[in-house]
Order: C-alpha cells, then structure tokens, then sequence
C-alpha cells in the first residue's frame, strides 16, 4: 500500500472510531452527569451517596475490562470484540430505566460499563507515535465533544420527560453499536507472539519506572470522580441554577476544551509537558474553588470557561506522557493497564464525593476536590513527570 492510501484508510479508520466514540460518550455523558444524578435521587428517590456507588461500580466494571479487553484486543478481530461490549452495555441501559433497589441499580451500572473499554483502547492504539499530543488532543476531541454534548442537549430534554431523554440515549447506543459492525480487523502494528507472563512482567516494569505518574493518575481522576454525582445538585441546590442555566455552564466549558485541545497538544509537544500539567492542574483547583462563590450566571459561565482551557492543557500532555510507557506492538494491553491504574481513582471518588455531599454538602465537595487538583500541581512542581518519560522513552 502507498504512503497516500495508508493515510487515508488511517483517516477513514479514525473517522469511524472517532463518530462511535462520540455516540457512546454522548450517551455516557448525558446518563451519569444528567440523567443518574437527577432522576436516581428526585423520581426514584435514591441518595447521593446510592448515585456514588452506582456511578463508581460502572467504573469498577469499565476499570476491569480494560485489563481483560486490552488482551484480548492483542489477539482477537476488533469487529467481534467491540460490537459485543456495547451490546452487554445496551442491555445495562435498558435495564437501568426500571430500576427500584439499589441492588438493581449497581447491576444495571456494572453491565453498562462493559461496552466503553474496547473501542477506547482500539482507538488509543491507531495513535501515530510522531504525533502523540496532537492525535491525543483530535482523538479527545471526539470524546469531549460527545462527553459534553450530551449532558447538555439531555439537560434541556429532562425539563420535558425523563421517559424521552431515556430512549434518545438508548437509540444513540444502538446507532454506535451498529456503526461498530463496520469496524476493520486491521491493525497497524501486529502484537509479538509474547507469552501472557512474559507481557506482565514487561508491564510490571513500566508501572516500576512510571511511579511518579502515578499519584497523578488516580488523584486526578478520583477528584473529577468526585464531582460526577454532585454537580446538577451543586449547581442547582447551591447555586441556584436550573437545568437550561447549567447546560450553558456546560457550553461554555466544553466549548473551549475542545477548541483548545488540538493548540494545546501542539504547543506541549514543542515545550514540553511538565508546565502544561503544573499550572493547568493549578488553574483548575483556583477556579473550581472559585465556582463555589459564583452565584452570577456570567461568573460562572466565565470560570466554566476558565476550567474548559485548563483540562485542555492537562490532558493531551498528560496521555503523551502515559505514551511513553507503552510497550511496542503490544498497545492494546498496554493502554489497557495504565487505565485500569487510572480507574483506581475513578472508582473511589464519586462514593467519596457523594458521602461528602449528604454528610455536609455539595459545595464541601466541590471544594475537596479542588484541593486535590491544587496537590497534584504541587507535586509535579516538585517532583517532574518528563525527566522518568524521556527515560522509558529510551528504553523502549
């Protein structure tokens, strides 16, 4: 195949990815941000902290089929894999709506967090080396956009029906889900015929020489964790919002994630990552406290865009520098182990931020989780991400 047909079939590949990807984190975002915190708590009558387990066993159940997928993904045909995993995940959606006990509601969560896994990592892998931030910042493009937009489109349904917002969730899942019928078996690169032990204890290695990543790694992603099942009550409750006013917070963040993610990436790869990391996580703890004080809608939408700049610096350096450690040729277990670590910190965050939140508020919430975005900055201040990357970048 010529250098101009094997970018464009990358192109096409990606493209496919990219709209699958957006339809799921589209119905992700609209059910866990929107519509599980509002209608668990205000027409089921669940708790704050019930919404937390059920947000976190989604987590726990996505947390571990990354490490399965990941393997699996090394060996098996894509077009089997992840069409089978938004499958199970459809069925969890489904059964979620006719929830009445708790115990309903966690195992109609954990079959929801199944289908993600496979056609993230299946993307990560497609990732060109020579360009890491910036097909990091075009592929989390495609995932904000979805992340974002469905919150806010679903704030505006609830308003009307929780009935319809349902079902527009369940007929996106099954337009992806048939869209990922159309997936190749293609890969770029062909895993070495590596025995499982042997990929382990290579893996085992990495995790070794990336230790200073992983505090980020789990505090990072157990303060957003945190937010997840607080947010439309923060917002509402606390700040006195409703729904159509948060969805315009929610604009103005995503908006300006997305459009800086691409010029962020682009700018890490030429100065490097470590200030991108410090002063975004930085910027991100400031402004999130600040949140708690902006009782204005133009404030608030002003410091949601603030917040939007901010996790787009954070998060192309952040994944180009997780890169690093990825073992050649063996990408799918790989990006597969470093997010389940990641997950660690997913799952325990939104059942630690709804027990904060009915123990005293939502704001005390908001409030912790900035402090551990403020420690991470610190931390990196002190103790630089880049200096062990290069390394593992030479040993790999």
């Amino acid at each position: 195949m010529s250098e101009v047909s094997h970018k464009q079939a990358f192109a096409a590949h990606m493209m496919l990815y990219g709209i699958i990807l957006f339809l799921v984190e589209f119905v992700r975002g609209a059910f866990l941000v929107s519509f599980l915190p509002t209608y668990a708590v205000k027409a089921l009558g669940f708790s704050v902290t019930a919404v937390g387990w059920a947000v976190s066993i989604h987590y726990i159940t996505d947390t571990l089929i990354k490490c399965f997928a990941g393997y699996l993904l090394d060996r098996f045909p894509l077009r089997f894999i992840v069409p089978l995993g938004l499958a199970v995940s459809m069925g969890g959606l489904w059964l979620m709506y006719s929830v009445h006990s708790l115990w309903l509601l966690i195992a109609a969560s954990a079959l929801f967090g199944i289908g993600l896994s496979p056609i993230w990592l299946v993307c990560l892998s497609k990732v060109r080396p020579e360009h890491r931030a910036e097909h990091m910042g075009m592929l989390y493009t495609c995932w904000l956009a979805g992340l974002g937009s469905g919150p806010i489109v679903l704030n505006f349904i609830m308003d009307k029906s929780y009935s319809l917002s349902f079902w527009i969730m369940l007929v996106l899942w099954g337009i992806g889900l048939a869209l990922s019928l159309l997936i190749t078996n293609t890969k770029l690169s062909a895993p070495e015929p590596i025995p499982l032990q042997q990929q382990i204890a290579m893996l085992w290695e990495r995790l070794r020489s990336m230790k200073k990543l992983v505090p980020g790694m789990t505090l990072q992603t157990m303060a957003a964790g945190m937010l997840v099942p607080v947010l439309p009550g923060f917002t509402t409750n606390y700040l006195g919002f409703n729904y159509s006013q948060y969805s315009y917070l929610l604009i103005a963040g995503g908006l300006l994630t997305v459009g800086a993610l691409i010029p962020m990436g682009r700018l890490s790869d030429r100065f490097g990552k470590k200030w991108f990391l410090v002063l975004g996580f930085a910027a991100f703890a400031l402004t999130l406290f600040s949140l708690t004080l902006a009782f204005h809608l133009w404030v608030a939408m002003l410091l949601a865009a603030v917040l939007g700049i901010s996790y787009a610096a954070v998060l192309p350096a952040w994944n180009a520098l997780i890169a690093h450690y990825v073992p050649k040729n063996h990408e799918g277990m790989g990006w597969g182990l470093f997010s389940s670590v990641e997950g660690i910190g997913v799952i325990i965050g939104p059942v630690l931020g709804g027990w904060i939140a009915d123990t005293f508020s939502e704001s005390m919430t908001v409030l912790a989780s900035a402090v551990l975005l403020g420690a991470i900055a610190v931390y990196y201040f002190l103790s630089p991400p880049e200096s062990s990357a290069s390394q593992a970048a030479v040993e790999h």
